[in-house]
């Protein structure tokens, strides 16, 4: 209506069809007409006369029509860099439909317990916590928490000062960013590589130069000659690879960012998931230079919808950090983090996650079974011992076979995803990411003997 009024086919002064007689011509409720002539009324459009109707009312000067267009051109070079690098669909919360059976990587195990035990610790943290704006760094008592946590699961030993609370990965490593980097600043990172990490880079106008990895984890000695000014590492559970980057790679890599002057971004995903070893302790457990920025984050051990994470900062950054923290969102919020303190220092967040290890264990030995019975040869599985997912190589097969393998499937019902996604410069075989963690044991069975029939029927 607005548009015809501006458009003229509505002239000023006309009078509008009664809300019974709209409602039956358009084929909505009358209580929908009604609702469209009170906000116009509201806005100024409309004058409602009593006994006579309701009539257009003259414009005001300085109102214009609008203006129907396509996507503008971005205004900046960051809304540039950030449209030829984002999916739109992913964006805009588009989600495409799921097959009977997908081996979704990257999704935490949930259960009924932890839902009612998140349930009331958030009852319990909104009765009592203050309406106030949170502070920019966290609430100390959820960052006394997460030093107390770091101590005894990671070997890091940190004071609350230098933890910042924030809302997850991709909100550490742009916080990161924007203290540590200028555009056409040179950071290094392993390849392959969590993308959406990579992506905010880019975004951000850095020059990301790929790393190899390999069975230990990042090749450090094929790092830049040339100073980097950021690395990003995965050490305790390369991501997706699933190496851990051993202890004389570790060191080594300090060393270089010590001799180059640069700085590391660890990202200890997945490093609480270890099923024939106890956990490795972090590489910031090893920096006596103050040289490592340390993330963590709830997502994967939580929920993905709990926006929480944590980073360990260089006390020489810290007061950086938290400016950027605060002026970025001001803080997170403080119902949801006073829950999480509490469930941290009641033991629930440590018994949950013995639980959840429990489970992906029997979960990921049933889809190592599965696989060697039904696949056998076929498929060569990655070393790895820990997160929520494995790495699946067909044999023989070329990435384009391994494409053509995972859109087979999908008309099977069998969701799969290639690993090439996540490689600057992906290799010239087909590699499968398999989560296991949203599966139970029944379901990766059936999972499984339908990746063996999709195999069986795979041409030669």
């Amino acid at each position: 209506m607005k548009a015809a009024m501006f458009g003229a086919s509505v002239q000023t002064g006309s009078r509008l069809p009664p809300t019974r007689v709209l409602a039956r011509e358009l084929g909505v409720s009358r209580n929908t007409v009604l609702a469209a002539y009170e906000q116009l009324r509201a806005e100024g459009f409309l004058d409602s006369r009593v006994g006579s109707g309701s009539y257009v009312t003259p414009p005001l000067q300085t109102t214009t029509a609008p203006v129907a267009t396509g996507p503008v051109e971005p205004q900046s070079a960051y809304a540039r860099r950030a449209r030829e690098l984002l999916n739109p669909a992913r964006l805009f919360g588009q989600r495409e439909s799921m097959p009977r059976y997908a081996f979704h990587y990257g999704k935490p195990s949930t259960n009924p317990a932890l839902t009612s035990a998140w349930a009331r610790e958030l009852s319990r943290a909104a009765q009592y916590t203050q309406p106030d704006y949170p502070t920019a760094q966290g609430l100390p008592v959820l960052r006394e928490a997460v030093c107390d946590y770091l101590a005894r699961r990671r070997g890091v030993h940190v004071v609350p000062d230098d933890v910042l609370i924030v809302g997850g990965t991709q909100q550490a490593m742009t916080l990161t960013a924007r203290v540590l980097l200028d555009e056409g600043t040179e950071v290094a990172m392993e390849d392959p590589q969590y993308n959406a990490v990579r992506t905010v880079l880019k975004a951000h106008g850095a020059r990301v130069v790929p790393v190899p990895v390999d069975a230990q984890g990042m090749c450090v000695d094929a790092l830049p000659a040339r100073r980097p000014q950021l690395i990003c590492v995965t050490p305790s559970h390369q991501f997706p690879l699933g190496s851990v980057l051993s202890l004389p790679r570790r060191l080594a890599l300090l060393e270089y960012a010590r001799r180059h002057d640069c700085w590391i971004f660890e990202d200890d995903y997945d490093g609480e998931f270890r099923y024939d070893s106890k956990p490795l302790a972090a590489l910031r457990s090893l920096d006596s230079d103050n040289r490592v920025v340390y993330i963590g984050t709830f997502s994967k051990t939580l929920f993905p919808s709990v926006r929480l994470g944590y980073m360990v900062v260089p006390p020489q950054l810290r007061g950086d950090f938290v400016a950027a923290k605060w002026l970025d969102d001001f803080g997170a919020p403080t119902v949801e983090q006073a829950a999480l303190a509490g469930f941290m220092a009641d033991g629930g967040f440590e018994r949950h996650l013995a639980r959840t290890a429990k489970t992906l264990k029997e979960r990921r030995t049933a889809l190592l079974d599965g696989l060697r019975r039904l696949a056998g040869d076929r498929v060569e599985i990655a070393d790895s011992h820990a997160g929520m997912h494995l790495v699946a190589w067909l044999r023989g097969r070329d990435r384009m076979q391994g494409e053509a393998f995972i859109a087979h499937a999908r008309t099977r019902g069998l969701w799969l995803a290639s690993i090439s996604q996540y490689y600057m410069t992906p290799p010239d075989r087909a590699g499968l990411l398999l989560g296991y963690a949203t599966l139970s044991v029944a379901e990766i069975e059936q999972a499984v003997a339908l990746f063996a029939q999709c195999l069986d029927e795979m041409p030669e």
